[in-house]
């Protein structure tokens, strides 16, 4: 089939039908008289699979190497295991991380009410400024990814 149905199919672009051709997720099409990619129609199969996986965290790049073992006739299985073990506790930690910064909210608007229940309408309570103790500055949101919070940190280094 044509990279057009195909990627009409599997609700993906021809863009990125192209991509996993090049990242070896998708073997190189055969081409038609007129140039055409022609993908078999197990290519379908695999697009799918690579989408799934991308849902669980894996990358492209992790994918095409267990692809090529697979591939090859290898069995890749314990090293797709123990991946997606490493993946799910770089989550859990996300999770902790994710729910102490929860319970240190919680903890501020808890204070921040009583500092307004003691502040007459109209006067400013400053919340902000009510943030010492709370809130360590040199510590990065949990709301902030890992990968811009080490491009902050990099960033923040160079204009020492």
């Amino acid at each position: 089939m044509r990279s057009t149905q195909l990627a009409r199919m599997a609700a993906v672009s021809p863009d990125t039908l192209r991509h996993y051709e090049r990242k070896g997720l998708l073997p190189a099409p055969l081409r038609s008289g007129n140039g055409y990619r022609e993908y078999p129609p197990e290519a379908f199969a695999r697009i799918r699979l690579v989408r799934r996986a991308v849902a669980l965290g894996f990358t492209l790049d992790e994918l095409a190497r267990i692809v090529k073992v697979r591939d090859q006739g290898g069995a890749p299985c314990r090293d797709v295991r123990a991946l997606a073990a490493s993946k799910l506790v770089l989550l859990e930690g996300r999770v902790a991380e994710l729910q102490r910064a929860c319970d240190r909210l919680r903890s501020v608007l808890e204070h921040w009410d009583t500092l307004l229940d003691a502040t007459p309408a109209g006067k400013r309570a400053a919340l902000l400024e009510a943030l010492d103790g709370f809130v360590d500055e040199g510590s990065p949101s949990p709301m902030v990814p890992p990968a811009l919070r080490s491009h902050r940190t990099r960033a923040a280094k160079r204009n020492r």
